[in-house]
């Protein structure tokens, strides 16, 4: 947004820009139009901070601003707009916590701050607010939710808070939502019963609490006549569904699955349209429409005696069939798991134990909604868990049917069962077992790294809807490269038998909150020097690791074993392409030309034409050093670092494993590098 915009008339009193592919920051001059009543700036390419000035407009009605890529915090003078109505900052990077003066805005009948990285509790003062609408969805909310928000007599559209780490109960206060339309307090920490006095919300129509830990019966909810949709799965309800629910004339939607509801499904209403309700993963169900495949209930309208003869039969025979199909799977299961048994069990023993049905219930029953990546032997889950240290977790799911997919998982769980290091994905725990259909399933279990691979940041996909575009400034990749070395090296040199990676690759590097690198997927991963079961000997020796295309050394083409020099060489063309920005499979690599050859012809003097030119750019924090503001600094303390850096990748991709770096010596030249960069003294 140009700064001319103080030119404007101070009389303008409406600012509409929206939908268009306006950048750059909003001027602080923006604070001088005091007559201006509405800004809209929404779905454009706005970055930077919103400039505390803004707070000077005490006309200002109406600010949208949402869709666009602003960050750091939300300026606490917004709180001084003492005439806003309607205040829209979502799908933004926003972050800190939310301002609580904005509980100062007695005017306020719409607040939207959902889809940003907002963090900490929801201010109480928020109450205070006359609110028709509350959407705080999908941002790192912590504490509980306060009553003071469900005392809000106003709120009569919607409140949303849901995908969010809040915890506690439900205040009893929820009932004094008497006019809500819409409440969502989905994929949360919450716990505790739904409290009895939501009967008070007659207007209610949407209920989503799902894939939170809330208990107790369901019996309040046939009482709110007007509900149209209820979501209550992934839940640890319990009792019996009450035959009044289904006949609520309204109801389009309900779901009551993977909870402990125990008794008969009734006919009635919706419960007899089976694909308007789902009640899978509560086993203790019976009766039902046909569709649903639920064992009959027992009549109640038989004598004592004789339903006893029955049941004592029944169970006898049942009994006997479970005792004979479990020597049956048993004798299966152990003749095809032998191989994985004394690999995985150790897993199982250090770390706690997870079944199919918790898995299926942290991802939503595998939702493609929560699919965060594929790989050859599986895909990776997003899964909500209530774990002592982790609330959400990656889930590996192999696939079976995929050749060579049990020696993956065999291969990653020896590799990962003894390894410890801060730049290593952890693992969490591991399931060997079958799913419902009897099938045999296996997955991983790691700690949840909310930034994604490194892949995605070298090679960010065309620009969203948003506008959003994310860039790794020079440190940072600085810092990452160092990271993957020090992970190397441990694997390599500090580990009582050396590991070899076997698959190092950008997509193979995991960042967490703070851009920390974390090295994952050892499906192909070998131990050298290692006695190891038979079994497991087998079934590496009789693979072809041969990695990935353009990251795999040229020698294990040729047949050669593997070795730490074959991932000396990954990690040097995986530093050609951090600072190149250029994959080795790039198309323009052909006659002979490779991405080694492409920097080696370059170095030194064209490093410029060949680095990323969003270094060249200077862009990123922490390119600019405050001793030394010269213009033309940052563009030659750029390049002279990369060109070093180049050359380091150039040394670990040689063609001849003996002339390649070792892991150790990576170390120390590429610390030297940084702090070379940063004006910091060398060490001895």
């Amino acid at each position: 947004m140009p700064k001319s915009i103080a030119n404007l008339s101070k009389s303008l009193e409406r600012l509409h820009i929206q939908h268009n592919q306006i950048g750059g920051n909003i001027p602080a001059e923006i604070g001088n139009l005091m007559n201006l009543t509405t800004i809209d700036a929404s779905s454009n390419h706005l970055h930077g901070i919103i400039p505390p000035t803004l707070g000077r407009l005490s006309r200002l009605e109406r600010l949208h601003l949402e869709r666009n890529q602003f960050v750091r915090e939300i300026p606490a003078t917004i709180g001084n707009l003492s005439s806003l109505v309607e205040l829209d900052l979502s799908g933004n990077y926003f972050m800190g916590e939310i301002p609580a003066t904005l509980g100062n805005l007695s005017r306020l009948d719409s607040l939207l701050l959902h889809t940003n990285e907002l963090y900490g509790s929801i201010p109480p003062s928020l109450g205070k607010c006359p609110l028709d609408k509350l959407n705080l969805a999908s941002n790192h909310l912590t504490g509980e939710v306060p009553k003071e928000i469900l005392s809000i007599p106003t709120l009569s559209i919607f409140i949303n808070v849901s995908n969010n780490s809040l915890v506690g109960s439900l205040p009893s206060e929820l009932g004094n939502l008497k006019s809500i339309e819409t409440i969502d307090v989905s994929n949360n920490r919450l716990s505790g019963e739904i409290p009895g006095s939501i009967t008070g919300c007659q207007v209610l129509q949407n209920l989503y609490v799902q894939r939170n830990f809330f208990r107790g019966r369901i019996d309040a909810f046939d009482q709110l006549k007007g509900l149209r949709v209820l979501d209550i799965s992934s839940n640890n309800f319990s009792g019996h569904i009450p035959d009044l629910l289904g006949r609520l004339r309204g109801m389009t939607y309900l779901n009551l699955s993977f909870n402990d509801l125990d008794g008969e499904v009734p006919e009635d209403g919706i419960f007899g349209n089976a694909s308007a309700f789902s009640v899978v993963g509560n086993s203790k169900l019976c009766g039902g429409i046909p569709e649903l495949r639920l064992p009959s209930c027992t009549s109640q309208k038989k004598s004592s005696s004789v339903k006893l003869i029955a049941i004592t039969s029944v169970v006898g025979g049942i009994l006997c069939i479970t005792c004979l199909i479990s020597l049956l799977v048993a004798r299966h299961r152990i003749r095809k798991s032998s191989r994985l048994s004394s690999v995985t069990s150790c897993i199982r023993e250090q770390h706690r134990k997870v079944s199919f049905a918790e898995l299926l219930r942290a991802t939503n029953e595998f939702s493609p909604a929560n699919l965060i990546g594929m790989g050859s032997f599986g895909s990776v889950y997003k899964g909500i868990v209530d774990w002592e240290d982790h609330m959400i977790v990656a889930v590996k799911v192999l696939n079976l049917q995929r050749r060579g997919a049990s020696r993956s998982f065999l291969a990653e769980c020896e590799a990962l069962r003894n390894i410890r290091h801060r730049n290593l994905v952890k693992v969490l725990t591991s399931c060997s077992g079958v799913d419902f259909r009897g099938n045999d399933f296996k997955a991983l279990v790691f700690e949840f790294l909310p930034n994604g691979s490194l892949d995605k940041w070298l090679h960010p996909p065309e620009r969203d809807e948003q506008g959003s575009l994310r860039m790794l400034s020079l440190l940072q990749r600085l810092n990452i490269s160092i990271d993957v070395a020090s992970a190397l090296a441990y694997l390599h040199h500090h580990v009582p038998s050396p590991i070899v990676h076997c698959d190092l690759k950008p997509s193979n590097v995991l960042l967490d909150h703070d851009m920390v690198a974390r090295v994952g997927d050892f499906g192909l991963a070998r131990i050298l020097n290692k006695i190891m079961s038979k079994s497991f000997q087998r079934s590496t020796n009789s693979a072809t690791l041969k990695g990935s295309i353009g990251y795999a050394a040229p020698e294990y083409g040729m047949g050669n074993k593997v070795s730490i020099q074959g991932d000396v060489y990954s990690y040097g063309i995986l530093l050609l392409e951090v600072f190149t920005g250029r994959r080795p499979t790039d198309d323009g690599f052909k006659a002979g030309l490779n991405l080694h050859r492409y920097v080696e012809m370059a170095l030194p003097d064209q490093v410029a034409d060949i680095m990323d030119p969003n270094l060249l750019l200077g862009t990123g924090e922490g390119e600019v050093h405050p001793a030394n503001p010269s213009a033309n600094w940052p563009n030659i303390r750029a390049v002279e670092c990369v060109t070093s850096v180049l050359r380091v990748g150039i040394l670990c991709s040689k063609e001849s494993p003996k002339e390649r770096r070792d892991m150790e010596d990576v170390i120390r030249e590429l610390h030297d590098i940084r702090d070379a960069f940063l004006g910091l003294p060398l060490q001895e």
